[in-house]
């Protein structure tokens, strides 16, 4: 895709396509270099970061623009699509990757999207070399469909962010998207293996005679209704010096979600093949960490099971103990993420960070609350806080502050007979008692809780194109890299190149 080009009259009928921001055009036949062009509008020059809407909108009109153009050239069939940097090669990239993924690892070979080559994009060998080649379940990660290339072929930190950024979000994508008999926490810890160990990342896998032994009683109790064993993820990426605190990422990995006895209604249950949202984030995450060489330590925690209504499950009413020996009163079988976290959250003290950072979908007022327009972030630090809102401002996933107050904690706490609740008092603020209930479990450091209930499953608004209408979204997996980035390298400022 090309937005100007060398030849005049190629120019002429472009510029005259008066497309608005948001729009996009495919023309055909035009230019002797390329089959077809990609015209997108991309609004009023000179935009930038806009403090009411908390985005920077240059970037994201990149991203809109790009990414509509280059999934419209995609249905026309082409194999390799050439993008524009405009100002910003990281945005195109990132576009041009998220814009063109689809998941259509089960589908016949026959089935899936056409991926054919036209002369002056590529020829039909290379584009036959392209297609995914088994219709079975890939679980290296996302095959890509489609080639996305520079135009003008410089070589740049920039582009290739974006593109490393984009594969990391397409990784929680296809997580999230593979149906729950396929990717159970055992999948799920191979495809972890398959796409962190290349990039030199370690990965201790715990079963259950280790949670056990570990007195994790609280996340036993939440496997038992399932037959699919429980396990539990340590990851770690060393890249500064090994006694250096490191950065503790905890991701929810319910790999399936039926809300136990609890259980949930039928309809949109499927969607909850997702409840892993916040362990796939968190694997992407830290693959783009060690690709991009960030000077930090991070350890990865990921309790994997499933929540079901089995003859062993957990009862509305039950009490279990924590890792801290806290008493739990498990009230709602269906707020079953707070309860494994709280195991996690002990144990992530045993690697004395700087920093813990939990991700997850955990209860859906946030979604009614705030939609698919952020994420939801709990935090006792007011630089993380502010470095979030920041990454979120750059990459155009967004986040917002709640109140992590006391007010919240005495609604969790105060019980007779045990230490916390996982319902608590009070006629609202489901989120803030979930955070709340965390917050007992965590050691005394800097926190932040995650809830991405409503921008981490599917994807159902317009306002991010470049993601496709009913697939799964992978959010906010780039903006926790780029906070990442903005932590480690706090004096690096990146030039688009």
């Amino acid at each position: 895709m090309i937005l100007v080009t060398t030849s005049t009259p190629v120019k002429k009928k472009l510029f005259k396509s008066g497309l608005k921001k948001g729009e996009a055009r495919v023309f055909t036949n035009i230019s002797p270099e390329f089959y077809a062009i990609s015209v997108a509008g991309l609004g009023k020059e000179g935009v930038g970061y806009n403090e009411m809407e908390d985005l920077d909108f240059n970037k994201e009109n990149i991203r809109v623009g790009a990414g509509l153009a280059a999934r419209y050239l995609q249905e026309e069939g082409a194999g390799t699509i050439f993008l524009e940097d405009f100002s910003s090669a990281e945005a195109s990239s990132e576009a041009g990757v998220l814009a063109t993924w689809k998941y259509e690892d089960l589908k016949t070979k026959e089935c899936q999207g056409a991926k054919l080559g036209h002369k002056g994009i590529e020829d039909n060998e290379k584009a036959d070399q392209l297609a995914i080649e088994d219709a079975g379940l890939i679980l290296l990660g996302p095959e890509p469909s489609i080639g996305i290339s520079r135009c003008h072929q410089r070589k740049g930190e920039s582009w290739q962010r974006g593109v490393v950024k984009a594969e990391a979000q397409n990784i929680a994508r296809k997580l999230e998207e593979t149906p729950s008999n396929i990717m159970n926490p055992t999948a799920f810890t191979q495809v972890a293996i398959d796409v962190l160990c290349p990039c030199g990342i370690q990965i201790e896998v715990r079963d259950r005679d280790w949670i056990e032994n570990k007195k994790m009683f609280a996340f036993l109790s939440v496997s038992k209704g399932s037959c699919e064993h429980p396990l539990f993820l340590e990851i770690s990426y060393c890249g500064t010096q090994v006694d250096d605190k490191p950065v503790v990422f905890i991701g929810k990995g319910i790999t399936f979600d039926s809300g136990g006895l609890c259980l949930k209604p039928c309809e949109n249950m499927s969607q909850h093949r997702a409840d892993l949202a916040g362990a796939a984030v968190v694997v992407g995450l830290i693959r783009a960490i060690a690709q991009l060489s960030l000077p930090v330590n991070v350890m990865g925690l990921i309790p994997l099971c499933e929540n079901m209504p089995g003859g062993m499950a957990i009862k509305p009413g039950d009490v279990v103990t924590a890792m801290n020996g806290r008493a739990i009163r498990v009230q709602d079988t269906d707020n079953e993420g707070r309860v494994i976290l709280a195991d996690t959250l002990c144990y992530a003290a045993a690697f004395q960070p700087c920093l813990i950072i939990d991700v997850g979908t955990f209860t859906p007022g946030i979604r009614k609350a705030v939609g698919a327009g952020c994420s939801a972030v709990f935090s006792t630090s007011d630089v993380v806080w502010r470095e979030l809102r920041r990454a979120g401002a750059d990459t155009g996933d967004r986040v917002w502050r709640f109140p992590f107050w006391k007010y919240f904690t005495k609604q969790v706490t105060d019980y007779v007979g045990v230490d916390v609740s996982n319902v608590g008092k009070g006629g609202g603020g489901g989120s803030c008692l979930a955070a709340a209930f965390l917050k007992e479990f965590i050691p005394p450091l800097d926190f932040a809780h995650i809830d991405i209930t409503g921008v981490g499953m599917t994807a159902t608004d317009d306002y991010h194109p470049y993601l496709r209408k009913g697939l799964m979204s992978g959010r906010p997996t780039r903006t926790l890299i780029q906070f990442v980035y903005q932590m480690s390298c706090p004096h690096d400022k990146p030039v688009d190149g």
